[in-house]
């Protein structure tokens, strides 16, 4: 078994690891190195929003930190409020709080076994890894460790092409929304505002500002003008294991036939989102056996199709942008984002309609960009992440999906791979696809867990 340890990270991610790892009783204790950033530990971003307008996607029967104890989440919100069900869709801040509450208790069980945990509350600068081990190096601070997981969840956002020095600095063209969401106060001026992208952090954006600023009118722009789809009220279990649909996409690993096998799917399903959700524990084993060439023909044709179904928000959430489309707040276009730069007292955009090749111009008070994860290693600000690519100690996933890696989460450079490196959520998409959400994510941490302190 490893006995000295460092996980980099502070989100939900790291924060199952932490207790999955504590969670044991190995022979010997374990040294723990925690770098959580400077953020709020175990929320992380997902989680870190203190609004009750912003709701969980997933039931929360189904958000357990542990896939030993699948109750966790039900049984914690239970115990505020015996009137919660395991249907109900529930606020990311109870969340959080249920993270909070689950490191807390896995610090306590860590002194009682001997354990040695560090807090360390600053990202970690720079890794080195070797074949007996990996060195972090935080300032002036240099730790040699048997292991390191990185957990960064995803990356920095970074401005899209086309966004003006001048729009950046002068603030109304916001590349990372939650910062912006955290410090958003009620104002009545009224005001435009355009948002790029149109997925679930396009809605969250859109449930907290219209409420904080009534006046406000938005318009969301992407290519193919669709919001997510919705839950249905009630979950659903597949008829049957959709074997015969697996089997069948495995053995033709391109995308025009996998499409053509959905479709018969969905025509013969009582509801296509049981036919999506059957593929769910599949999609890692489905995608690594997809061709390269293949993979980058889903990312161009199919990702906005299968990230609408896949990724969807609550019943109540989708009533509540309809109801802003009906009042006429909220128009969505079918555009591309070309430029944006300041003119004047406002932003000036140039957009170009989908199916069209004239630019149209639009005006804006404030743009925010919601184009989803950024898990892209070749273009990040990220430091320590910059700091891999460029010293060549990861490779990056050829299609910006984060770094190339075993499925067991070991990162690879140069075709070779670390045996004391790895990785575990986001990114691990090149490699699994379905790598985000916490169904998968403590999957993951128990599995790195088993391995961590196998002997």
């Amino acid at each position: 078994m490893y006995r000295r340890v460092a996980i980099i990270g502070g989100g939900a991610a790291a924060a199952t690891l932490l207790s999955e790892l504590l969670d044991r009783q190995p022979p010997q204790p374990l040294h723990l190195d925690w770098y959580t950033g400077d953020g709020t530990r175990a929320r992380g971003i997902a989680y870190g929003t203190r609004s009750e307008r912003h709701l969980l996607n997933v039931r929360a029967a189904s958000m357990s930190m542990f896939t030993s104890k699948p109750r966790g989440f039900l049984d914690f919100a239970q115990r505020g409020d015996s009137a919660i069900a395991g249907n109900d869709f529930l606020p990311r801040r109870l969340y959080g709080d249920y993270l909070e509450a689950e490191v807390t208790r896995a610090l306590e069980r860590a002194s009682a076994h001997g354990h040695d945990v560090r807090i360390i509350p600053f990202a970690a600068d720079a890794l080195v890894p070797e074949n007996d081990g990996v060195t972090v190096m935080q300032g002036e601070e240099s730790t040699r460790v048997d292991a390191v997981v990185m957990a960064l969840g995803a990356l920095p956002p970074q401005p899209l092409s086309g966004v003006s020095d001048a729009a950046l600095a002068n603030k109304r063209y916001i590349t990372h929304p939650w910062p912006f969401l955290a410090d958003a106060q009620p104002d009545p001026t009224p005001r435009k505002v355009v948002l790029v992208g149109l997925g679930l952090t396009a809605v969250d954006v859109l449930l907290e500002l219209s409420a904080l600023w009534p006046n406000a009118s938005f318009t969301a722009i992407s290519r193919h003008g669709h919001l997510p789809e919705a839950h249905l009220a009630a979950a659903t279990a597949p008829a049957d294991d959709s074997a015969d649909l697996i089997e069948s996409m495995h053995a033709a690993p391109d995308i025009r036939t996998w499409m053509r096998l959905l479709r018969e799917a969905i025509a013969q399903s009582s509801d296509w989102r049981v036919v999506i959700d059957s593929l769910r524990p599949h999609t890692p084993g489905l995608w690594q056996n997809l061709p390269l060439a293949e993979r980058a023909r889903f990312l161009r044709h199919a990702r906005w199709a299968w990230e609408r179904a896949r990724h969807r928000m609550a019943p109540q959430i989708l009533e509540t942008i309809h109801a802003m489309e009906c009042a006429g707040r909220l128009q969505r276009r079918r555009a591309r984002l070309h430029a944006v730069d300041v003119e004047g007292d406002h932003l000036h955009l140039s957009i170009t309609p989908t199916g069209s090749q004239v630019p149209t111009p639009m005006d804006a008070d404030l743009v925010i960009q919601t184009v989803g994860l950024n898990t892209d290693v070749r273009r990040t600000g990220h430091t320590l992440v910059h700091q891999l690519v460029t010293n060549g100690h990861i490779t990056p996933d050829p299609l910006g999906l984060g770094c190339n890696a075993t499925a067991e989460g070991r990162l690879q450079h140069n075709g070779d791979t670390w045996p004391h490196l790895y990785a575990i959520g986001s990114l691990l998409r090149g490699t699994l696809w379905e790598s985000t959400a916490m169904p998968e994510i403590r999957q993951q941490a128990r599995n790195l867990a088993d391995r961590l302190l196998a002997e």
